[in-house]
C-alpha cells in the first residue's frame, strides 16, 4: 500500500533537522531499554508483562495501522468519499470490543501458564504434544510476515527518498538499519515505547494537517458546498453497495487474528488496565482515522483531478497536503509521521517472526523438554531479528511487485487464519487441537483463493469469507474430535470477573 510515492519535496534544511532529531530519540529509546529487554525471552518478546495501560493502548493501535493508514485511507477517502470511514469504523469498533472481552481472557491464560507467543497460547491450551499446530501456525506466520516487513521497508525507502532526493534503495537500507538498531537492543520495551511516541506523531499530522488546509478553503462549510456540487454522494456514508459496505467495515476482523496486536493484550501488567487501555486506543482509533478520512475530503478540495497528484496517485495526498500547509520542520515530523507508521508495524512484525523462530521452533520444537538458558535465546532472538531484516530487504529488492500483491492480504490472511481459532479456544470449551489445525489451514487457504479468483473478489473483502469459513470448519471438526484434559481448570482461570471483585495473581503483573 506504500508503492507509488512520487517525489513531492526537495530536502530541506528543517525538515531533515527534525526527522533526525526523531531517529535520535528512537535509537535511544533502544540503548534504554536494552539491559530490561536482555534478562530473558520474556522480557524480550512481551516485556515480561509488566507494560503500562497507556503504552499497551497506544502501541497496540499504531502497531495495527501502518502507513496504509496515512496513504492509504487518505486516498481512499480522496477518491470515494467519506464511505471510506467504513474501514475506520470497522477496525476501531472490533479492537475496543476485544480489549474488553478477549484481551482479558488472554492476558489472564497468559500469565498463568507462562505463554509468551500466541502459539504459545494454542499450543497450552488445545494440547499441541507433538508439536504439529506450533509448527502450521509458525509457517504461516512468518510466510505472512515476511511479505508484510518487506513492504514496510520498501515504502519507507521510496518516502525517504521523495522527501528527502535520497535514491530508492538508499532509502530501504536506510529504513531497515534504523528498525533492525532499536529492535534487536530493546525488544518489546523499545518497540512498545517507540510506538507509544510515533502514536503522538501520527494524531498531530493526522489532525494538524487538515485543520490548516480547512483555512485557506473557507472552512468546512465552503469545502462541503464544493464536494457537493461536484458529486452528491461523496459526502454519504450510505452510498456504497452492501458488498462494499460489509468488506471494508470487515477489515475489523483481523485484529483478533493479528500476532503483533494480540502480543500487546498478553504484555499489560494486570488484566483489570485493559478496560482503561480500550477506552484510550478507542479514542487514538478514532482521532488518527477521523483525521485520515478528513484530509482525503479536504483534500480533494485542495487537488480536485487526480492529475494534480505526484505520479496521479491518491496515495501521494497525504505528504503534499503537508508540504502546502506547514513549515518546513513540522513538514519534517509530517515525514516522521510516515516513518512512524512504517516502523510501529515493521518493528512489531519482526519480533512476532523471530518469537516464532525461536521460541515457538528452536525452544519448543527442536529443543522441547529440555533447558535452554535465557540469554541464549535472547542473543539468538536478536540474531533471527537481524536474519529477518536482511531477508525482507532482499526480498523487498527483488520481488517488489511480489512484496505488494502479498502485503494486501497479509492482513486478512493472518486474521481469517489465527481469528476464528484463538476466539474460539478462548470462549468454547469444546474447541479442539484437530478443530484449531484445520480452521488455520482453511482461513488462510479460502483468502488467498478469493483473492485470486476476480469474480470473488469484486464481491467482497477476501477476509470476510476466509474469516467465517475458518470459524466454521474449526467448530465443525471440534464437534467430531475430543477435547484435551483440563479444560475447566483452564477456563476457571478466564472467567474471573474483576467487577465482582475477583482477581488473580499473573506473572510479571
Amino acid at each position: 500500500m506504500e508503492e507509488g510515492l512520487a517525489p513531492v519535496v526537495a530536502a530541506d534544511g528543517w525538515a531533515v533537522s527534525a526527522f533526525i532529531g526523531y531517529l535520535v530519540l528512537l535509537i535511544g529509546i533502544g540503548a534504554l531499554s536494552a539491559r530490561f529487554s536482555s534478562r530473558g525471552i520474556g522480557n524480550f518478546f512481551v516485556g515480561g508483562r509488566r507494560m503500562n495501560r497507556w503504552v499497551v493502548a497506544l502501541s497496540a493501535v499504531v502497531s495495527g495501522r501502518s502507513a496504509w493508514l496515512l496513504l492509504g485511507v487518505t486516498g481512499m477517502a480522496w477518491s470515494m468519499g467519506i464511505s471510506a470511514a467504513w474501514a475506520v469504523v470497522g477496525y476501531t469498533v472490533m479492537e475496543f470490543v476485544l480489549f474488553l472481552t478477549l484481551a482479558r481472557r488472554l492476558r489472564r491464560f497468559a500469565g498463568v501458564h507462562d505463554c509468551v507467543t500466541v502459539t504459545d497460547v494454542f499450543a497450552e491450551r488445545l494440547g499441541d504434544d507433538d508439536g504439529r499446530l506450533r509448527l502450521a501456525l509458525s509457517v504461516v506466520i512468518l510466510l505472512f510476515m515476511a511479505a508484510y516487513v518487506s513492504a514496510q521497508f520498501v515504502g519507507g525507502g521510496k518516502a525517504m527518498g521523495a522527501s528527502f532526493g535520497l535514491a530508492p534503495g538508499t532509502g530501504i537500507l536506510l529504513t531497515a538499519a534504523i528498525v533492525l538498531a532499536y529492535t534487536t537492543v530493546g525488544g518489546f520495551l523499545a518497540v512498545s515505547l517507540t510506538d507509544t511516541l510515533q502514536a503522538g506523531f501520527m494524531i498531530f499530522a493526522l489532525l494538524a494537517i487538515p485543520l490548516l488546509a480547512l483555512a485557506p478553503l473557507g472552512g468546512w462549510s465552503a469545502v462541503q458546498t464544493e464536494l457537493m456540487m461536484w458529486d452528491p454522494s461523496f459526502l454519504d456514508p450510505l452510498s456504497l453497495g452492501a458488498g462494499a459496505l460489509v468488506g471494508l467495515a470487515g477489515i475489523g476482523l483481523g485484529s483478533p487474528g493479528n500476532p503483533h496486536i494480540l502480543v500487546r493484550y498478553m504484555s499489560i501488567g494486570k488484566a483489570s488496565d485493559l478496560r482503561f487501555a480500550a477506552w484510550t486506543s478507542g479514542a487514538a482509533n478514532v482521532l488518527m482515522g477521523g483525521g485520515a478520512v478528513l484530509i482525503g475530503l479536504v483534500g480533494r478540495a485542495w487537488f480536485p483531478e487526480v492529475g494534480l497528484l505526484p505520479g496521479e496517485d491518491t496515495e501521494n495526498l497525504y505528504p503534499l497536503l503537508a508540504r502546502e500547509t506547514l513549515h518546513p520542520a513540522l513538514f519534517g515530523v509530517v515525514v516522521a509521521s510516515i516513518f512512524a507508521a512504517i516502523m510501529s508495524t515493521a518493528d512489531s512484525q519482526l519480533l512476532v517472526g523471530a518469537s516464532a523462530v525461536v521460541r515457538d521452533l528452536y525452544e519448543k520444537v527442536l529443543h522441547k523438554g529440555e533447558e535452554v538458558a535465557e540469554r541464549q535465546l535472547v542473543l539468538l532472538s536478536r540474531l533471527v531479528v537481524t536474519l529477518l531484516v536482511v531477508g525482507a530487504v532482499l526480498l523487498g529488492w527483488v520481488a517488489e511487485e511480489l512484496v505488494f500483491w502479498l502485503v494486501l492480504f497479509a492482513w486478512a490472511g493472518l486474521g481469517a487464519a489465527l481469528g476464528p481459532p484463538l476466539i474460539l479456544a478462548l470462549y468454547w470449551k469444546g474447541t479442539t487441537r484437530a478443530g484449531a489445525l484445520a480452521g488455520v489451514l482453511t482461513g488462510a487457504g479460502v483468502t488467498v483463493i478469493w483473492y485470486l479468483t476476480p469474480a470473488l473478489k469484486e464481491m467482497m473483502y477476501e477476509l470476510v469469507p476466509g474469516f467465517m469459513a475458518g470459524a466454521l470448519v474449526t467448530v465443525g471438526v471440534s464437534l467430531l474430535t475430543r477435547p484435551p484434559q483440563g479444560v475447566e481448570a483452564m477456563f476457571a482461570v478466564m472467567d474471573i470477573d474483576e467487577d465482582e471483585g475477583g482477581d488473580v495473581e499473573l506473572p510479571g503483573g
